[in-house]
């Protein structure tokens, strides 16, 4: 019998520094202070961001040039859905996608994650993971459902 086939996830992280003020138009200036405190300085504040891409279901194999590809792979799409959408820039002003939606840590994981499944294969892209600080971490994997 040949042995059972063995799987792994493969994932890698990227660097990049954004800024952004956390406001909501829906809100008054008042509630929006109250409720961002610091994070809704009119000239906002910057982070040291870390995003890391995951994917899921790669069949590891003995090794061979192919077997390598996931990494190369993963490199290409997170310079594309991370890297030139978001280094370097003001979230609100920059990108589009924040015109409308609060730059908060948790819809820039969002954001990643749709970027990124946009390139890759269906099925292929197990979670997001984005760091603001060393303390605040944001994990995505998608749309779920909560049990419960």
């Amino acid at each position: 019998p040949s042995p059972p086939a063995r799987w792994a996830r493969v994932s890698r992280t990227v660097s990049f520094s954004a800024c952004h003020r956390l406001h909501s138009k829906s809100l008054s200036e008042e509630e929006n202070q109250k409720l961002f405190g610091k994070c809704n300085n009119p000239n906002g504040h910057g982070h040291n961001y870390k995003g890391k891409g995951m994917l899921s279901g790669l069949k590891m194999q003995n090794p061979s040039p192919v077997s390598n590809w996931p990494k190369i792979v993963t490199v290409f799409f997170l310079q594309e859905a991370i890297m030139e959408p978001l280094d370097h820039k003001n979230l609100d002003k920059d990108v589009p996608y924040f015109s409308e939606v609060v730059s908060t840590t948790e819809n820039v994981a969002v954001f990643i994650w749709e970027n990124l499944k946009k390139l890759l294969p269906v099925g292929a892209l197990y979670k997001v993971k984005v760091y603001e600080t060393d303390q605040n971490v944001v994990v995505y994997k998608g749309e779920e459902t909560l049990n419960g």
